[in-house]
């Protein structure tokens, strides 16, 4: 990932932001649904607390003052995984609800 003047992203490099159709359709959400959207669920904030713990490291706050000193392209790196992860957790948990609600019609 490099964010200097002049020299675009890998991800960015071969396609113009005028033909990312997810983008686009981010940009026309209105407020409403954008505000509904950001809202985190618990139980994949947790996950993700603890996901980004194990990538940062465990140290109790309390005890220990820390920083951490990174590149731009590690940063991003990280957070390109975070958000992976959080994409995945919420893909699970909307099968798990849909799952469950299979299994209650079945049962009913």
């Amino acid at each position: 990932m490099n964010n200097l003047p002049g020299h675009p992203s890998e991800y960015s490099a071969n396609q113009p932001s005028s033909d990312n159709l997810l983008w686009q359709y981010v940009q026309s959400l209105n407020p409403e649904t954008v505000a509904q959207l950001s809202k985190p669920e618990l139980e994949v904030a947790q996950i993700m607390e603890q996901n980004l713990r194990g990538i940062l490291g465990n140290l109790p706050p309390e005890h220990f003052g820390m920083t951490i000193t990174t590149s731009r392209e590690n940063l991003g790196q990280i957070l390109a995984s975070a958000m992976m992860s959080g994409y995945f957790l919420h893909q699970a948990k909307q099968r798990m609800e849909l799952d469950k609600s299979i299994q209650a019609m079945h049962s009913s």
